[in-house]
């Protein structure tokens, strides 16, 4: 029985299997992948250490070659115990090998792990209430009359959560309120998709305190996450008002003249008032409750971590206050379960619907945590192979006798494409700052500048690069174009690199 051939080689009947579309792998395996190149590159690198000083920083110009004292097996054992290492890793204090079951120093990342947990958990609650969806939609129509106000309003509202907890991938849930209403004020999906991506964004680029941010990366250079944090709060302030200040003034272009709209108008899209758009309940005293606290928390956080003597004598040495609580991530976890549990308390969830709200919290962390704990177990390898001051020192060469506020811009570049790899900014601060922060120390610079530098270029690549699911996510939700969106940001973006590079430049001259 012959089989009959349609003219593109497929029977007839039969379904044509479609072709696979290429996804960008998730942090979890990305960091998976690293591991694998890492240990087998370890093979490759000739094993070295600098000499330590009493507070263990390298001192430059002393690193020299040491013999490698692990087998195969050795390295095979530390490949295999990775993410365990990564999480509750102890580094031996004569021999500076890491592993589960040695004596010495936790070098593992349970700290910030459960750290990410606990605020996991606390967001979790808070957004269960309904508060701060409430808050921020009432926010919206009061201001649906006064444009350019409507904006700024929203814009530093979710800047403002950005900076102290990453507000990120929570604002994919605010596009079906945003985009309506500034379409029934004139504006096109653009300027909805700029309010949220970069009023978010920015907020994330100039993170003060963002745990999932500045927290890491703080801890893993070894410094307190106060450190720097003047700096910081001046570059929100400078680069939210920049970046509002675009987004308004492309609103009132296209408000003028829609015809320069970027994205231009879907079906349906003008045909809507403002005055029609219906208005969200009230807030009820439950959530004006919710969200003194939600404000309280955070501001005791801030309070706790500072290092008030250091930020207001400018003397990074001057003796601690008798108020300063020198907090790190141990209280902060155990403040944010706390937080959760009285915000479960006060909104009367009941002990079942509140112990189940806590799980889901963590459960839905669990993967930004991993990711710490995997980027640590990276570290945990170079240092068990004795690399890590290896590719230290051949960093050095290549920033060796540049001014400060010139490296200071150098950490800022080698980042973007290390940003581009890892989108998880948990991950990439985990990974890159065990070698970037001795580094300042040899360029005479802070570390708090690096870490500075460093999210900095995390933030900025995280504002249009496609492997971010909050950007590609949000203007599919805005249904424009990810080239238009492109046009409509590019200027943004160079400007805001250049802002960047003179505020750490500045930094690293100042400290």
């Amino acid at each position: 029985m012959s089989t009959q051939v349609t003219g593109d080689g497929a029977t007839p009947g039969e379904d044509h299997p479609e072709k696979r579309k290429f996804t960008f792998p998730s942090a979890l395996t990305i960091l998976a992948l690293v591991t694998l190149a890492v240990w087998a590159v370890a093979f490759l690198i000739p094993s070295g250490a600098y000499d330590r000083d009493a507070e263990g920083a390298p001192v430059q110009g002393t690193y020299h070659r040491v013999p490698s004292d692990q087998s195969f097996l050795d390295r095979l054992d530390d490949l295999f115990l990775s993410p365990v290492n990564g999480l509750y890793g102890i580094q031996d204090t004569k021999t500076g090998r890491v592993g589960p079951d040695l004596t010495g120093e936790l070098y593992g990342s349970a700290g910030v792990f459960l750290f990410v947990i606990a605020i996991g958990a606390f967001i979790t609650v808070v957004f269960a209430t309904g508060a701060l969806d409430r808050g921020i939609g009432r926010l919206a129509h009061r201001l649906r009359e006064r444009g350019a106000l409507l904006i700024a309003g929203v814009m530093v509202v979710f800047s403002l959560l950005g900076t102290v907890e990453g507000f990120a991938e929570e604002t994919l849930g605010f596009y079906g309120l945003i985009v309506p209403l500034m379409l029934a004020l004139g504006y096109d999906r653009m300027v909805a998709t700029g309010t949220i991506i970069l009023g978010a964004g920015i907020g994330v680029l100039c993170s003060t305190v963002n745990p999932f941010a500045t927290g890491v990366a703080s801890s893993a250079a070894d410094i307190s996450l106060g450190d720097g944090i003047v700096l910081r709060g001046v570059m929100w302030i400078v680069l939210t008002a920049v970046t509002i200040a675009y987004v308004v003034r492309y609103a009132s272009r296209v408000r003028r003249n829609p015809a320069r709209s970027l994205s231009g108008f879907l079906p349906g899209d003008r045909e809507q008032s403002a005055a029609e758009t219906d208005e969200p309940p009230p807030l009820t005293p439950l959530h004006q409750i919710v969200l003194v606290l939600v404000g309280l928390t955070f501001a005791f956080m801030i309070f706790s971590v500072v290092p008030w003597s250091s930020a207001i004598s400018g003397d990074a040495d001057a003796t601690a206050y008798g108020f300063e609580l020198g907090w790190s991530f141990p209280q902060l976890a155990a403040l944010f379960v706390v937080a959760a549990v009285i915000v479960g308390v006060v909104a009367r969830f009941g002990e079942q619907r509140l112990s189940a709200t806590i799980v889901q919290g963590a459960a839905d962390f669990i993967s930004p945590a991993l990711v710490i704990v995997l980027a640590r177990g990276v570290t945990v390898i170079m240092n068990n192979s004795r690399i890590t001051d290896t590719v230290l020192h051949s960093i050095e060469g290549a920033v060796s006798g540049v001014s400060s506020g010139l490296f200071a811009v150098v950490v800022f570049i080698v980042n973007l494409p290390l940003a581009f790899l890892i989108p998880s900014t948990s991950g990439h601060a985990t990974l890159a700052m065990p070698i970037l922060a001795p580094l300042a120390d040899f360029a005479g610079v802070s570390r708090a500048v690096v870490v500075t530098a460093w999210q900095a270029a995390s933030g900025w690549m995280n504002l249009w690069v496609p492997t971010t699911a909050v950007t590609i996510g949000g203007i599919a939700l805005a249904k424009i174009g990810y080239d238009r969106y492109l046009r409509f940001v590019w200027p943004l973006l160079a400007i805001l690199a250049v802002l960047i590079c003179g505020f750490v430049a500045l930094g690293a001259v100042w400290t």
